[in-house]
């Protein structure tokens, strides 16, 4: 097999997707990632696909109280051994070669599942991200709202997966909420009774379920790791109704998890949708969204639309 080692077969034709599961992979000796040509996927990648802090934080926490660290994404790179940092480079299938790799790797299990495509396999909305740490860095207690391949590709890293059928893990309002805006959770040391700790190497990785909550640590070495996601039809129904129970629950109205009232499920999907779809509408006709948005922001908040024209940008002719 070219990505992955034929001993996980069997928990890729029967744990996947629905429990964690430690694997073996080859990614780790592949050039796409190496630190010099990581360098180049973060100059090239827009400035809202890098998320970088200073590494060593603490596990429960909210994204606007993460530590900023004053240097630039290459820089980080390029020191990363002493940085003490962390560095996200999001949507990095935008990039060509990273594209052909991610899809190869996720075409291999729809094979080994028995599927001819991507789409019949529930791949979709594919999302790759890479992760360049420091020793000793950590990733926040959180629940992701897509299923995961977790790569380890150069380094130690500690993963730690709870189940996420424990409620009192994360509750189901907590889960929603994540769906729908950070998915950040809040830690207490006694979870660990309930968790899964896997020690990757290079070569190692973990399949993470969808909303499965989970944190990581570095080693005391620099880390690399590439994050393979996507959201299936499941998945995605699943979103929309979190979406909608969500926001129910903030007017005060109890809900039930999916699967409890399937039929009441399907209404709030088809609500959700509709309302999306009259969003995505509204969003595309100009004279509307430049009313809405000044509805929304005010007018001194409106941006691109004060005095009714819209800047020219700077390359316009």
């Amino acid at each position: 097999m070219k990505f992955f080692e034929p001993s996980d077969m069997a928990a890729l034709t029967h744990e996947f997707p629905h429990l964690p599961f430690g694997l073996k992979h080859r990614f780790y000796d592949n050039p796409l990632l190496t630190l010099p040509r990581l360098a180049d996927l973060a100059r090239n990648l827009p400035r809202g696909r890098l998320d970088y802090d200073a590494g060593n934080t603490a596990i429960s926490r909210r994204p606007e109280t993460t530590p900023t660290i004053d240097l630039e994404p290459e820089e980080i790179i390029h020191t990363i051994e002493t940085a003490g940092a962390s560095l996200v480079l999001r949507s990095v299938e935008q990039d060509p070669a990273c594209r052909r790799l991610i899809e190869a790797a996720l075409m291999e299990v729809a094979q080994a599942r028995g599927y001819n495509s991507l789409k019949a396999a529930g791949f979709e909305d594919i999302r790759g991200v890479i992760c360049v740490s420091s020793a000793n860095a950590m990733t926040p207690f959180r629940a992701d709202a897509e299923e995961t391949f977790f790569f380890q590709i150069h380094g130690d890293t500690f993963f730690h997966v709870y189940d996420n059928r424990d409620r009192s893990i994360a509750s189901e309002g907590a889960l929603e909420a994540g769906a729908i805006e950070h998915r950040n959770l809040s830690y207490r040391a006694e979870f660990d009774k309930k968790c899964t700790t896997y020690r990757l190497k290079a070569g190692d990785g973990v399949f993470v379920p969808y909303q499965w909550p989970h944190w990581t640590r570095t080693a005391d070495a620099c880390s690399i790791s590439l994050s393979l996601a996507w959201r299936s039809d499941e998945v995605r129904r699943r979103n929309d109704i979190a979406a909608i129970n969500a926001m129910l629950r903030g007017f005060g109205l109890p809900q039930h998890p999916p699967g409890v009232h399937p039929t009441l499920d399907a209404a709030k999907v088809a609500a959700f949708r509709a309302a999306a779809a009259a969003v995505e509408s509204l969003r595309r006709n100009e004279p509307m969204h430049r009313f809405v948005h000044r509805i929304v922001k005010g007018r001194e908040g409106n941006d691109g639309y004060r005095g009714g024209k819209k800047p020219q940008s700077a390359n316009a002719s």
